[in-house]
């Protein structure tokens, strides 16, 4: 009992919002895996692997496309119910969710995972093994944190782990491609907004910790114009030909390589035929960066391009107003940091460190981008294994070692609620 004391003074001193040195947290995270309940709950998530890789299969194998992940979020509201969580609940966009109180409502962390995958609705999803290597579209991205997030509930209840504080599961929708975040965008915004003291998502394989949060705007834009026969109505302006104006003004675009900084007209489409002036035009544009202002700018520029390309097609054949551009942003994910020396980067290495992992920091564009955008306390981490060819057909999983990504998770809980 004097241990448990001692440990929750240590992590609440350790996350309070002074920034701790290197050297405390290693110490404090060491002392925290000599508890022996939290022993205890190490060793559980090491000992039913197989059980976790069985979770992994069994969610996987629930089509969860773009949109339409509530088959998948019904299984995850049935596991978390039958793993004891209290107040289960699914939110107005489809987020599952489901409490584990501890000793006060706050400090409240949220452990995340994504339900939805990048993949068409007939996707056969069916999950083949060979060895220690699983096939299936999503094993890795994201049913591999799903199941994951499911061992820590029954880790932490196997070994009757209390916290100080109260920890939500979230199994959550909207975080790939079009999804644009909404399921996140939707817990801070709505479900439990300001009630989120730190935020862990646990999405892949590996045991990278993601703390610089990728932004990215995405639009959809469409010239448009009265349209007509090749030859019959030559000398109008053409959406075609503006929507080439614009895209070749955005490939001559410069931009830094610190922060990185990306654009792409990732899709283009318009037209009737051969011999016809288009009525209309189209492309989708994907722009990049860590850094807010160097997205802003990109965007500014981007947005000068296409109303130049538009005036330009039209004063070609001197009928100002004829083409007309619509922007529409399809997607906006927030750009920043959680920065190195912060309580909740400090602990994940120091969890890491203890637990004797390869953890590194990297960037991406996951779940953590929208509260680290919000100043809340936000990592990514990977649930082990190693995975390849992610948002592919042959998307694989190998299963060897994978405890460790299960284990690191659990004790990073544990020390953000304790």
């Amino acid at each position: 009992m004097a241990l448990t004391r001692m440990v929750v003074l240590a992590f609440a001193i350790l996350l309070s919002g002074t920034r701790a040195t290197n050297g405390q947290q290693p110490a404090a995270v060491a002392t925290l895996v000599q508890d022996p309940v939290v022993k205890a709950a190490l060793a559980v998530a090491k000992d039913t692997e197989a059980r976790t890789i069985e979770d992994q299969i069994r969610f996987c194998e629930v089509p969860a496309p773009p949109f339409k992940e509530a088959a998948r979020g019904e299984v995850l509201r049935r596991e978390f119910a039958g793993l004891g969580l209290q107040n289960v609940r699914v939110d107005r966009v489809g987020n599952v969710l489901g409490d584990r109180p501890g000793g006060a409502a706050r400090p409240r962390v949220v452990i995340a995972a994504h339900l939805d995958t990048v993949f068409p609705e007939e996707t056969n999803v069916k999950v083949s093994r060979e060895g220690s290597t699983l096939r299936g579209p999503g094993i890795g991205d994201d049913c591999r944190g799903l199941a994951v997030m499911t061992a820590i509930i029954r880790s932490m209840r196997e070994a009757n782990v209390q916290t100080a504080g109260t920890v939500t599961f979230v199994a959550n929708v909207g975080e790939e491609g079009l999804g644009d975040l909404r399921g996140m965008k939707a817990l801070f915004g709505e479900t439990m907004k300001g009630q989120i003291d730190r935020f862990v998502s646990i999405d892949g394989t590996g045991l990278h910790v993601t703390t610089v949060a990728v932004g990215s705007h995405r639009y959809r834009v469409t010239f448009k114009g009265p349209g007509g026969h090749s030859y019959g109505a030559f000398g109008l302006a053409s959406p075609i030909h503006a929507l080439g104006r614009a895209v070749a003004k955005i490939a001559e675009f410069q931009v830094p390589q610190h922060p990185r900084t990306t654009f792409t007209v990732g899709r283009i489409g318009g037209g009737t035929s051969v011999n016809s002036i288009a009525f209309d035009a189209w492309m989708e544009v994907d722009m990049r960066s860590p850094s807010p202002s160097a997205l802003a700018n990109l965007d500014a520029r981007f947005q000068d391009a296409v109303d130049a390309a538009a005036r330009e097609e039209n004063s070609r054949w001197g009928k100002p107003g004829v083409i007309t551009v619509v922007k529409e942003l399809v997607g906006d994910r927030p750009a920043g940091e959680a920065p190195e020396g912060s309580p909740i980067v400090q602990t994940a290495l120091a969890v890491g460190r203890t637990l004797g992992l390869p953890v590194g920091l990297g960037e991406g564009s996951t779940d953590a981008n929208i509260p680290i955008s919000l100043n809340i306390p936000a990592i990514t981490i990977g649930g082990g294994g190693r995975g390849a060819d992610a948002h592919a057909l042959t998307e694989s999983f190998d299963t060897t070692d994978a405890w460790k990504g299960a284990q690191n998770a659990l004790l990073l809980t544990i020390a953000l609620a304790r």
